[in-house]
């Protein structure tokens, strides 16, 4: 019986829907009793407060403060505390509880997670943006509080199962698996035309626009590439991605022995989200299970770093270090959102994070001193505006 008291932050997003879904069922089966303390979302207030009618929290924030009214009227004649916008969602974020799971996407998600790090409780992170900006200090911060930071994404909670977090020194490589998105296959002259609508139909996972489109763009490999670098403690050059379009094996960790070890399930991210809620121990629920004679063959292929020019992008800023990795993953957040509102093209978003990283070199970009927080916060600003820049020159130019 696995009993939790828990706080979602972004619980209206995919991974916190799912989150709360899993939840749902280790109850109605009776192998989990959850008490929460507190929801967060966004703009969806309709689905916030059926969550929070279902789940009776002490709080529940919308990030928006406009809609702040809409979320009281619609949790009328409850108990439940309401509140609004970013300093709200960082209140939510440092009240005590067992375990907090921090799904808020994007560099939004960042001030949240760092205050849920240092609380003490174990940390789900499902943010990309909190480790990608200033991983070490995060991680660092999570430990100093006593807590203990479990990654959600599927690669990296697959590595996370089966490295030996006791004796790192016995692991040679770590081999990311990617699904290579919906245009693993798409010939590079035939993608200048490539819509929003064909970027987010992701083969295997139901995700969210802007991840669909990382993914179509082979951004997120990148991003993971670095994430894996700082949870891990792991150089560059001893991290490997390899395409995988079943996406089975979720990732490998090969031993200095030759050995190599990979965690493997049909893709469903409520799988590793399972795994972080219920760490040490394991939860039941109706997972999908793996027929591996009914998939009848896996494959493999190295990626075309031609065509997703953006995954090589990523291991260059993850090789220069410091500010960098914090201005490759925001020149490629403002890039990805332009083409989903039909401001940029496909391939023009890895022409606009490497123009911005050359910029950012240029001038220098660097961690200003304070808070790792604040100091990740002040360069994601100032990249934004200079992909911003990027992304006007180059609709000038058109």
């Amino acid at each position: 019986m696995i009993r939790r008291r828990v706080t979602v932050l972004g619980s209206t997003g995919s991974v916190g829907a799912s989150t709360l879904d899993l939840m749902d069922q280790a109850e109605a089966t009776g192998t989990g009793v959850f008490e929460v303390e507190a929801l967060t979302g966004g703009a969806n207030i309709a689905k916030l407060a059926e969550q929070a009618r279902r789940w009776r929290p002490k709080l529940a924030v919308t990030a928006d403060p406009a809609r702040l009214d809409a979320l009281r009227d619609a949790l009328a004649g409850t108990d439940i505390a309401v509140a609004a916008g970013d300093a709200a969602i960082v209140e939510a974020a440092t009240r005590p509880v067992d375990w907090i799971m921090a799904a808020i996407v994007g560099a939004a998600g960042l001030k949240s997670a760092w205050a849920a790090a240092a609380t003490g409780a174990t940390l789900a992170l499902a943010n990309k943006e909190s480790l990608v900006c200033c991983g070490p200090a995060l991680i660092e911060r999570v430990k100093r509080a006593g807590g203990r930071l479990i990654p959600v994404d599927s690669e990296h909670s697959a590595i996370f199962q089966v490295f030996p977090a006791d004796a790192p020194e016995r692991v040679s490589r770590l081999i990311l698996t990617a699904s290579g998105g919906p245009f693993r296959q798409t010939p590079r002259d035939q993608m200048t035309g490539i819509t929003p609508e064909q970027a987010v139909a992701h083969p295997n996972w139901s995700m969210g626009a802007k991840i669909s489109v990382d993914s179509a763009t082979m951004a997120n490999k990148g991003l993971e590439m670095i994430e894996a670098a700082y949870l891990f403690d792991m150089p560059q050059d001893r991290i490997d991605v390899v395409v995988h379009p079943e996406s089975i094996i979720h990732s490998l960790v090969e031993y200095v022995d030759g050995s190599t070890l990979a965690q493997m399930g049909p893709p469903d991210m409520r799988t590793p989200i399972a795994c972080a809620l219920a760490w040490p121990d394991r939860i039941a629920w109706p997972a999908p299970k793996l027929d591996l004679a009914a998939l009848g063959r896996l494959t493999f292929e190295a990626p075309d770093l031609v065509r997703f020019p953006a995954l090589d992008l990523a291991r260059q800023a993850l090789k220069a270090g410091g500010a960098t990795p914090a201005v490759f993953n925001a020149a490629n957040e403002v890039a990805a959102f332009a083409f989903l509102d039909r401001k940029l093209a496909f391939l023009n978003i890895a022409a606009v994070v490497a123009e911005t990283l050359e910029r950012a070199t240029k001038a220098g970009m660097a961690f200003g001193s304070g808070d790792a927080c604040g100091a990740a916060l002040s360069v994601d600003a100032e990249t934004r505006r200079m992909a911003e820049t990027v992304i006007a020159g180059l609709a000038n130019a058109a």
